[in-house]
């Protein structure tokens, strides 16, 4: 391609994006193909956007991804927050993006979407009710799926998610869900020394009064995006389309505990045996949900669980379950804003033979995920010392160091450089699934373990809705 052409396309293109050109219901930069535009292997179609996680996936360009994403969605606040986003990626000052948005918001979006093909990887990240109906209807049109969690979040939905994997399977497509937390670094030094059997030993099974895995996050209904304060839509604090915290946020949980502590295996549902499981709300004021949603009273929708003037979100949920007759906790929380200085946060706890490996990100961490180490009471603690220092001297990071914290308990130092943010954690997933699409197939494991997450959640949802 000539310089005047790059320049032509990384300039002027974004500039008419900006400009909003096309017609009534469809937007779209005017644009001429070039033969660059015709060798990507991926072009993504973005549905239904109504969660920013749906830019976030935008947030970096890949080389083997078209700029042209094709966007159907019904006209509203979801699909113009999205494209704001986008815009701002665009327009930044610090390694711009140069994303094309071709608008389509007619009512007939999924089914216009659906007929054009105008792309061969769906986006979805949105309104949760509807994502078995888009997941089922795009993978029996030929059309792979990449997800935002949770893919379901009705146990009735279960058998429609296995049916898609099925058809996936069938066609040759992939179906696959963003599972961020894998990529935290915290998380996979913990999971890389659980795998060292010399250090660790080998997993517990515990107890159901002391669990041998224990798993918690707390998210925060008012937060920064892109360090914008995040307006979230109405609809988002409706249990019925957004989903209550057991199915949506435990996902994130569920899958660490497969990941972490059974890596590569092959699960099924049947390893799962749920013990109890309960839901409890979030209580927000008005105000509350004013100043995160711009609404001034709750929707008609939201009446259902509006008591005494305030909103109850169930998005609160805990889990306790046996997962190849290990002993499991999760918990989800959630909070209206956090503490100065902090955000999200989440806990980890895995117990091993030899030593228990445990995430912690409270005021005393300085809220950044802080990896600890205590020994089991028959370890000696300078053996174990220099065990541990090995061990984490063998990891793929350089200058990671160890402290001797107080008697038997030790932490891993893990240096600025390695720690990258939750939303760059999205391209770290959008390029490992770019990668199952350029070899047609995922790892054996990864399809089981999607099915065995979600039978967990939601079976634990059913649990605690009889409760």
């Amino acid at each position: 391609m000539s310089m005047k052409k790059i320049i032509w396309f990384f300039i002027i293109v974004p500039f008419l994006f900006s400009c909003g050109q096309g017609g009534a219901n469809r937007k779209s930069a005017d644009k001429t193909p070039t033969a660059m535009e015709k060798n990507y292997p991926v072009k993504l179609i973005t549905v239904d956007p109504g969660h920013f996680h749906a830019a976030l996936v935008q947030k970096i360009m890949y080389p083997q991804v078209s700029p042209d994403v094709h966007v159907y969605a019904p006209d509203g606040p979801d699909v113009k927050m999205h494209l704001d986003r986008i815009r701002a990626y665009n327009t930044r000052t610090e390694k711009p993006t140069a994303w094309n948005e071709i608008v389509y918001t007619g009512p007939d979006f999924f089914e216009k979407m659906i007929g054009e093909k105008s792309g061969n990887v769906v986006v979805l990240s949105g309104n949760n009710r509807k994502k078995a109906e888009y997941i089922s209807k795009s993978i029996n049109a030929g059309l792979n799926v990449l997800a935002d969690k949770p893919m379901i979040i009705l146990p009735a939905d279960f058998p429609k998610l296995v049916e898609s994997f099925r058809t996936a399977a069938e066609k040759g497509l992939i179906l696959y869900d963003i599972m961020t937390e894998r990529y935290e670094v915290t998380t996979m030094i913990q999971k890389m020394l659980s795998g060292n059997e010399e250090l660790f030993g080998k997993i517990v099974k515990g107890t159901k009064e002391e669990p041998a895995v224990i798993s918690l996050s707390v998210h925060n209904f008012s937060k920064l995006v892109s360090g914008v304060p995040l307006q979230r839509p109405a609809w988002f604090f409706d249990v019925d389309q957004q989903g209550e915290g057991m199915a949506d946020v435990s996902t994130h949980l569920v899958d660490i505990v497969q990941w972490e502590c059974f890596p590569g295996q092959v699960l099924d549902t049947t390893d799962i045996v749920m013990s109890s499981a309960r839901r409890w709300p979030t209580i927000l004021t008005k105000e509350q949900f004013k100043a995160v949603t711009g609404f001034d009273a709750f929707p008609d929708y939201l009446q259902k669980d509006v008591k005494d003037g305030k909103l109850n979100v169930f998005a609160n949920g805990e889990m306790l379950y046996q997962i190849k007759g290990v002993w499991t906790k999760v918990t989800v929380l959630w909070d209206y804003m956090p503490p100065e200085g902090a955000g999200d946060s989440y806990t980890s706890l895995i117990c091993g033979s030899k030593c228990d490996l445990i995430i912690l990100q409270g005021k005393d961490e300085h809220y950044l995920p802080t990896l600890y180490v205590g020994i089991a009471k028959d370890v000696k603690a300078d053996e174990f010392e220099s065990l541990l220092k090995k061990a984490v001297a063998g990891l793929p990071y350089d200058s990671l160091s160890v402290d001797h914290v107080k008697k038997g308990l030790f932490r891993v130092n893990i240096p600025s450089k390695y720690r990258v943010t939750h939303e760059e954690h999205f391209g770290q997933v959008t390029q490992k699934f770019l990668e199952y699409m350029k070899t047609g197939k995922l790892p054996e494991w990864e399809v089981p373990g999607m099915i065995t997450k979600y039978y967990t959640t939601t079976k634990a949802l059913e649990m605690a809705l009889k409760h």
